[in-house]
């Protein structure tokens, strides 16, 4: 597959093949489906707690006797009955979200969605991503001139570049990460994912055994 190959002026240089191993690989919906809820509840913090009748405190004495008061009868004030008491089938801290997904599976998920991003022209290659200062009003630049200006992208960087992540974490619908670290999520929550040319090798070195 060829892909044009943009500069940071917005201007076509060039073009690229994209390895068929990566970029056309055949999308399977319910496979990227496990691997978005498995990463969505590995995430997830269970925080929200409420407790139950044995939790609460006090209720140890029987508020009225069984019979002969004419009142329904009662064995605790801290049943979930009654204001204050204990409740029923609330949010406990103790839920577990985790899902175990083999490896084999997520890279799989991850190679379809790089796939997919291609197939619906939403990547776009970059032949260098340069920047003097390290200024987001820099990079906010470079952005507007390409194809994903405003809208949400996803900048994978071949390896870790202070200046350049420094200027993108500020801008709106924007998000950058590097090309080994990418995920399924990520890349779902994103509309465009924006990538140098330099990143393809980076995966194709992770992700491809």
């Amino acid at each position: 597959m060829k892909f044009d190959v943009y500069n940071q002026k917005g201007e076509v240089a060039g073009s690229i093949t994209l390895p068929k191993e990566i970029f056309e690989v055949e999308f399977n919906a319910d496979l990227v489906h496990q691997i978005a809820i498995s990463m969505m509840g590995n995430k997830r913090q269970v925080s929200a707690h409420t407790k139950n009748r044995s939790e609460v405190r006090g209720g140890g004495k029987k508020p009225w006797r069984q019979k002969g008061t004419g009142r329904a009868r009662h064995g605790s004030i801290r049943s979930p009955l009654w204001k204050g008491g204990g409740v029923t089938f609330g949010p406990r801290n103790d839920t577990n979200y985790e899902r175990e997904v083999p490896k084999k599976m997520r890279r799989k998920a991850l190679l379809m969605m790089l796939s997919q991003k291609a197939k619906d022209s939403q990547l776009i290659i970059l032949d260098t991503i340069e920047l003097e200062k390290g200024k987001t009003k820099e990079m906010a630049k470079s952005l507007v001139k390409l194809p994903c200006k405003d809208q949400s992208t996803l900048i994978a960087l071949p390896n870790y570049d202070k200046k350049v992540f420094l200027a993108s974490r500020n801008i709106k619908k924007t998000a950058i990460s590097e090309a080994r670290n990418l995920n399924v999520l990520d890349i779902l929550n994103h509309k465009y994912l924006l990538m140098p040319k330099d990143a393809i090798k980076e995966i194709e070195k992770t992700f491809i055994k």
